[in-house]
């Protein structure tokens, strides 16, 4: 299971390297790219236009949401129907799992903050004496970090047990 946004070519990359590998697009990020060229008066329509798409049941309720929001929106803003559908394979595979564990798998917002912080540590220092300075400032950042994880992924109990039923011959 590989989750990640939707930079060109990603889809391609993980097929060819592990072929097995269910590719899941960031589901918050195609939503930013929905309503990057939207303008302000409509923003807050659109996006509930687009909810019932990602918050479907089944992924022929996500295809009727999609229709509607299409028929609705294509006269001012035809980009954005046309992006959903062309990804429609890799944005709808969370959508074979129970609800509980959706909530893992379909955004890529948790690595995001990881990023975030490395870049933080070395914006801040523009110049390491050398290649060793780099990663102990990054290995103390990640120490850092993952003594605030004190909280669990929400129904991990349950998600890897689906896991482990989906991914039987994978999972150890």
């Amino acid at each position: 299971m590989a989750c990640t946004d939707n930079l060109s070519g990603m889809s391609e990359a993980i097929a060819a390297v592990y072929p097995k590998t269910e590719h899941q697009l960031c589901i918050v990020h195609q939503i930013r790219n929905s309503l990057q060229y939207v303008s302000y008066k409509d923003r807050k329509s659109l996006s509930s236009d687009l909810k019932p798409i990602y918050t479907s049941v089944t992924e022929e309720e996500a295809l009727m949401a999609l229709e509607t929001f299409s028929n609705k929106w294509d006269k001012h803003y035809p980009q954005i129907a046309k992006s959903w559908y062309a990804n429609w394979n890799n944005l709808m595979v969370f959508l074979q799992y129970p609800n509980a564990i959706r909530r893992v798998i379909y955004t890529t917002n948790i690595v995001e903050s990881v990023n975030s912080q490395f870049r933080r540590v070395t914006k801040n220092k523009r110049v390491f004496p050398n290649d060793i300075a780099v990663f102990k400032t990054l290995y103390l950042t990640i120490n850092y970090m993952t003594k605030k994880w004190t909280m669990p992924i929400h129904n991990w109990s349950e998600a890897i047990a689906h896991f482990l039923i989906k991914f039987e011959k994978r999972i150890q």
